[in-house]
């Protein structure tokens, strides 16, 4: 027994300290190609006149072998077999012997409970509130006072809110309410004109309120509210909501986690120690602390499926231009961005995607029936447990139990069998994925040249100050630029090979979702994490961005709570413009399992932790 604990622990010592110097290793030759670059950019500077000559011969020639070394390593790299997935897998794991412990150690004192939510009219679906509006059972005013009554008890505890509009919420709200009193027109005149009557909502920060904050989690030296509603707040208000905050995001939208330099970080409700995603983790934290009844948010690599996964929720990344762009900060030049890239619906229950998914889609949109009825025993299922790149971590104990619940209810509620989809190639989708939303051109960023759109400024000095501390950006608004520009620099052979397979896997997913069949796919391998270990478990963004290049809509649906009392769901998928599908599945499987549950729901009845 002592040989096997002193062998476990000397082999865990070995893994440690070889790991240890790989890093040390691989920081070296990082921090060494930076000072060489700086230096070779400005050898005139630092050389005297004669050795200039010399110097640019020489570098020109170490340029070239550079030059033949790095294409047979980029060529390499872009093949992307087995083993340089998994190579790549390892290598990114190391980061965990460094983060993982300082994740601890930073986290160790966020122990305070959210109290979970006590008002009653807290636990009504928007659907309902809106119906009771117009039928004069209960007035806006006192609906719009208990949310911001709620946000104010929460926010100490989650840290979402950027900027609160409460008292203009009031006001608003009284004005409906002195409509309703005043009108003559019925219940279903009011709601067929106004559909999202009297209810408060939130909206993510990137998504312009007039005269709101807009800049979306980055550091500027004034302030520069929104000078206009973003499009579907347009829509949003002309159909009777109100707005009554916009909610915290990672800079510009560039994390799987919420933190930011201005309002810092949004902690999940379920247990201030771990994260809400991103980067619509903001929204997530206050819809599901009971603080909002409905919000919006944007999705272009899973931040309207990974935040509700992490905080037990319903999200939905829609059709694609089933509504509009206009109006979030970044915006794209690309014409191709709003294939990838949509803005959606994030809910605590299932049946309000469906309302402001109607309410909301832009002029000229897809045709999605959102009033057909869907008739489940009519449905085939599928299901995938990973993309089989060998990049992606596989999925855990918590997620696969709640894979096997949503299968087992199928099966034997309706005696359907789920079956597994097995798409050729499907390994390539890890990489086709990061590939095809890179290579999305003019999408606004910190290296953006202010005088013109499609040009970019220089990236080292702020990747310069990032390095030494000095930099106001967050890390992977930095690392945009030189991550662009290397995967820009690879192969355009084999990029174009790349979309001949992409367009194969795209045939053969259509082919077998059609018009009658969903998709149950996880979120990501595991429930919500501590805060920052994103940064060693960032390459399972392959369970999102397949379905982002894709162009699928998909319904994020909670399945059950973990041990610890933390939220599990699975993503929903179906061909385009079948949304009504997915929305079904997941109302289906709300009545199932309950759906959304109260935060720290234990803690009710006592005394709330200051």
């Amino acid at each position: 027994m002592i040989n096997k604990i002193f062998n476990s622990y000397f082999n865990a010592s070995v893994n440690i300290c070889t790991r240890a110097v790989l890093i040390i290793i691989s920081a070296i030759i990082y921090q060494t190609f930076v000072i060489v670059e700086v230096f070779l950019n400005s050898f005139n500077l630092v050389y005297p006149p004669y050795l200039a000559k010399p110097i640019v011969l020489m570098q020109s020639t170490v340029i070239d072998i550079l030059k033949c070394i790095l294409s047979i390593l980029a060529y390499e790299t872009a093949m992307m077999n087995g083993f340089v997935r998994r190579l790549l897998r390892f290598m990114v794991s190391l980061l965990a012997i460094i983060v993982y412990p300082l994740t601890f150690f930073v986290n160790i004192k966020r122990t305070r409970k959210c109290p979970p939510p006590v008002n009653p009219i807290l636990f009504k679906s928007a659907t309902t509130l809106t119906m009771m509006i117009r039928n004069k059972e209960i007035t806006s005013e006192e609906i719009v006072a208990a949310y911001i009554e709620r946000c104010k008890e929460v926010n100490p505890y989650v840290n979402a809110i950027v900027e609160p509009r409460y008292e203009a919420a009031i006001r608003e709200a009284r004005s409906i309410d002195k409509m309703i009193a005043s009108t003559d027109k019925s219940a279903e005149e009011l709601a067929k004109e106004y559909p999202l009557l009297g209810l408060p909502m939130t909206v993510k920060e990137s998504i312009a309120v007039e005269g709101m904050s807009n800049d979306c989690g980055t550091v500027y030296p004034y302030r520069n509210p929104a000078k206009s509603d973003a499009a579907i707040i347009k829509l949003a208000r002309a159909a009777g909501a109100i707005p009554i905050a916009v909610t915290n995001t990672p800079q510009l939208c560039m994390n799987w986690e919420t933190y930011n330099n201005v309002l810092g970080l949004t902690t999940n409700p379920y247990d201030q120690q771990r994260t809400t995603g991103g980067s619509s983790g903001g929204e997530a934290a206050l819809i599901s602390s009971a603080a909002s009844v409905m919000g919006v948010g944007s999705d272009i690599a899973g931040s309207l499926r990974l935040p509700p996964m992490f905080t037990g929720i319903f999200g939905h990344k829609p059709t694609p231009k089933l509504w509009s762009v206009a109006g979030h900060v970044p915006d794209c030049l690309d014409p191709d961005f709003e294939e990838y890239f949509t803005l959606g619906p994030i809910a605590r229950y299932a049946e309000d995607l469906s309302l402001l998914l109607k309410v909301l889609k832009q002029p000229g949109a897809p045709d999605v029936p959102f009033d057909k009825p869907v008739d489940i025993t009519k449905l085939k299922f599928y299901y995938m447990e990973g993309d089989g790149s060998n990049v992606s971590n596989s999925i855990g104990s918590d997620v696969k139990n709640a894979m096997n619940r949503a299968k087992s209810y199928i099966k034997n509620t309706y005696n359907i069998e789920v079956q597994e989809l097995k798409i050729k190639n499907i390994e390539h989708m890890w990489e086709i994925g990061i590939r095809v939303l890179l290579n999305i051109r003019d999408v606004r960023n910190i290296y953006t040249d202010p005088e013109n759109r499609e040009k970019w400024i220089s990236m080292w000095p702020d990747v310069l100050k990032k390095m030494f501390g000095l930099s106001n950006h967050n890390f992977l608004c930095v690392a945009y630029g030189p991550l662009k520009k290397f995967f820009d620099a690879l192969p355009k052979s084999y990029y174009k090979n790349l979309l001949t397979i992409f367009d194969e896997i795209k045939s053969k997913f259509e082919k077998a979702l059609s018009d009658n069949a969903v998709l149950l796919f996880p979120t990501f391998p595991y429930p919500a994490h501590k805060h920052y270990r994103i940064y060693y478990k960032f390459l399972n963004c392959g369970y999102l961005t397949i379905f982002s290049a894709l162009g699928l809509p998909v319904t994020a649906c909670p399945i059950e709570l973990t041990n610890k009392g933390l939220p599990v769901g699975i993503q929903i998928v179906a061909n385009k413009c079948n949304d009504h599908l997915t929305i079904a599945v997941a109302k289906e499987f709300e009545k199932a399992f309950g759906g959304w549950v109260p935060p720290n729901k234990e803690l009710e009845g006592y005394i709330k932790t200051a």
